[in-house]
């Protein structure tokens, strides 16, 4: 019997776009090697290409391949309430589509367990941006996901977000700088 985990996967794979549970909010997302994909999520979203967009794992070595960090540099490992999405330097594997127009790429280890499923089902990194409409209010439950995202993804995971109760903070990890603040 396949799991969410493996349905989420496998369309992934070939090439659809998901929405998903996080610590905080639902997201959108594909694998971030695939641009039609990505294209898709920022259309979805109506997002301006130019931010970027997130990559979460379920462990470092998913992030491995698009990040270039200096040596002896080590990702923090997760807070369980306290998400935080980390700028790292970026690996030139990273596309403009991800990356945006900022010189790094914004990375997170999450300790959300369906969205660590998602990530070892697939066995890469994947995209991760909130699920709402560029300046509109995230979905916060699954029936308002559904209303707003269902004709428009191939597939919405069940289950719910948290630990956390906000998006993530984004902070520059080598220099600490908050960009964005997230759950207090």
């Amino acid at each position: 019997m396949n799991t969410p985990a493996d349905i989420a996967a496998e369309i992934l794979r070939s090439g659809g776009v998901i929405a998903y549970p996080t610590e905080g909010v639902f997201g959108l997302g594909c694998l971030p090697c695939d641009d039609a994909a990505v294209r898709r999520v920022l259309s979805i979203k109506n997002r301006d290409a130019s931010k970027g967009l997130i990559l979460i794992a379920a462990d470092t070595s998913q992030l491995d391949p698009w990040i270039d960090l200096p040596d002896n540099t080590l990702l923090p490992e997760p807070v369980e309430n306290h998400p935080v999405t980390w700028i790292v330097p970026a690996s030139s594997r990273v596309t403009d589509l991800v990356r945006g127009n900022n010189s790094g790429v914004a990375v997170r280890l999450t300790n959300n367990p369906i969205a660590q499923s998602i990530c070892s089902a697939v066995k890469s990194a994947i995209i991760s941006t909130s699920a709402n409409l560029s300046g509109q209010s995230v979905a916060k439950d699954q029936s308002g996901l559904s209303r707003q995202f269902g004709c428009l993804v191939d597939y919405i995971v069940p289950g719910e977000c948290g630990p956390a109760s906000k998006p993530s903070e984004i902070r520059v990890l080598a220099t600490g700088q908050i960009l964005r603040h997230g759950n207090q």
